[in-house]
């Protein structure tokens, strides 16, 4: 169930059922500072709002479907309105669920559908372990885990994805219905 059969000859465009936007990304307290801003010359009703900042982890953007708590779609950020279906190479990775987990005492075990957004990456450690491992071999080393955990999950070949790091730790919800909150 986790590898995928033949390579694809080419990934397929799907429509997410939301755009999935870009995130904007900060250095310094600095940055901040001048986002907010930037926010305020547009509207300064929103010194009155909250915001959330958080960590920026630096991989690959997925958009994952599942329908009664199965995994049955999974596609890159693309342009935000389109993305490539790459399920099959998704399927390889170890940190993503095939089956949801039924929610215990809730009258739906699992929403009917529900869509996530998330982020396929390659933790340093295992990208070290990863290069040192090719280097052993006599295979090149890779430059960086960004650009590794991209190019794995864009292979036409799942086998080839499955041989990576890859870990996925997925943040927000896309849409849902039908089902418990999770």
């Amino acid at each position: 169930q986790r590898v995928g059969g033949t390579p694809a000859e080419r990934f397929v465009r799907v429509t997410h059922p939301r755009p999935i936007l870009s995130l904007a990304n900060a250095f310094s307290a600095d940055d901040v500072r001048a986002w907010y801003d930037r926010l305020l010359r547009l509207d300064v009703r929103l010194r009155q709002a909250s915001f959330v900042i958080e960590p920026k982890l630096d991989g690959l953007t997925v958009v994952l479907h599942y329908e009664r708590g199965v995994f049955t779609l999974g596609a890159t950020r693309g342009d935000g309105e389109q993305g490539e279906d790459i399920t099959a190479n998704l399927r390889t990775v170890r940190s993503l669920p095939l089956r949801l987990p039924a929610v215990p005492g809730a009258d739906l075990a699992v929403p009917d559908r529900l869509v996530v957004r998330g982020e396929a990456l390659i933790f340093l450690r295992d990208f070290e372990r990863l290069n040192r491992r090719l280097e052993a071999s006599g295979e090149k080393a890779y430059v960086n885990p960004r650009n590794t955990a991209s190019g794995a999950l864009r292979q036409l070949d799942p086998a080839l994805t499955a041989s990576r790091p890859i870990s996925l730790l997925v943040y927000a919800i896309v849409e849902m219905s039908g089902g418990p909150i999770l």
